[in-house]
């Protein structure tokens, strides 16, 4: 073999050998390479879910209607954002006309809420409350009060749409009950246990407990459903100060309560406040316990 020949094979015999080192050691490099020339699956990280929105809507056998607007509530909050929409009104307007023709039958109102939600109104929870603020609406607009039933439900998976949760309220058509024992029922345990709150010295502001919402929430559905029912709200002092500024205090108290319950959706004119003062102790005032005891606001049905 002559010199360039020589000189010639080795030069073919490195480009073979590149080549096949080339094919062999970096294929992953021309797969990389291929996947990054391929249109790539857009990744979208924390993308919020959509909220949860609940509409106007009755189905009933002989009463249809539907709408995509309902009442809208705040985050904790019992009142419905206003103004109320001209498609739920007109919907109301349609369930007054047949309530009216249909005496048999009645509107169940559920308000619902999260847990995650404060409640700081008189009500056991703040769906039963929604109800309640909805339910005064329809009566405000002509709808009978004896043909209304209000409840709470609690529904963790509600999405509010940023602090609003959107139509948290559903509606039901039933038949209207005779609830006439009922009635006698809930006027015994209410006297029998009537709803006391106590105040500290000077004071006529408190946070209602669990067990005097439900006290509250009893008052209110027995005034609502029993005809001409009304209720007293007495304020009472220990006999810390005068005489005279006890009467004026036992007032803001009474008045405080009245307010509370009227704000709260019974009827002003359901509700009368007076005082008593520091007369019709319930305790000695010579200790600090029974003075305690006197400071107190008693709701009861007349």
């Amino acid at each position: 073999m002559t010199k360039d020949l020589s000189y010639l094979f080795g030069i073919i015999i490195t480009i073979l050998i590149g080549t096949f080192l080339y094919f062999t050691l970096c294929s992953d490099c021309r797969l990389a390479s291929v996947q990054e020339a391929l249109p790539q699956e857009e990744t979208v990280v924390g993308k919020n879910p959509d909220p949860t929105s609940f509409p106007f809507a009755i189905e009933h056998e002989d009463f249809s209607f539907k709408s995509p607007n309902n009442f809208n509530f705040a985050h904790s909050s019992e009142s419905f954002e206003l103004p109320v929409s001209l498609e739920v009104n007109t919907g109301i307007e349609r369930l007054k006309a047949y309530l009216l023709e249909n005496p048999d039958k009645s509107i169940d109102i559920t308000g619902l809420y999260l847990s995650a939600e404060e409640n700081t109104t008189a009500w056991p929870n703040l769906g039963l409350a929604r109800a309640n603020m909805v339910k005064n609406y329809f009566v405000g607009s002509g709808i009978p009060s004896a043909q209304t039933n209000t409840f709470g439900k609690l529904v963790e998976e509600i999405v509010p749409s940023e602090n609003i949760l959107l139509g948290p309220v559903n509606y039901t058509l039933v038949d209207t009950t005779d609830n006439s024992e009922d009635l006698q029922e809930l006027y015994k345990k209410i006297t029998d246990d009537p709803l006391v709150l106590y105040f500290e010295t000077g004071e006529a502001a408190l946070t209602l407990t669990s067990t005097q919402r439900a006290k509250v929430a009893d008052i209110a559905k027995y005034l609502d459903k029993m005809e001409g029912a009304t209720c007293t709200v007495k304020g009472h002092t220990d006999t810390t100060g005068e005489s005279a500024s006890n009467v004026i205090l036992g007032q803001e108290r009474a008045d405080f309560i009245k307010a509370f319950l009227v704000r709260n959706g019974i009827p002003e004119a359901k509700v009368t406040s007076i005082s008593k003062g520091s007369d019709d102790p319930i305790a000695s005032n010579t200790t600090e316990e029974g003075r305690r005891k006197n400071r107190r606001t008693v709701v009861t049905l007349n």
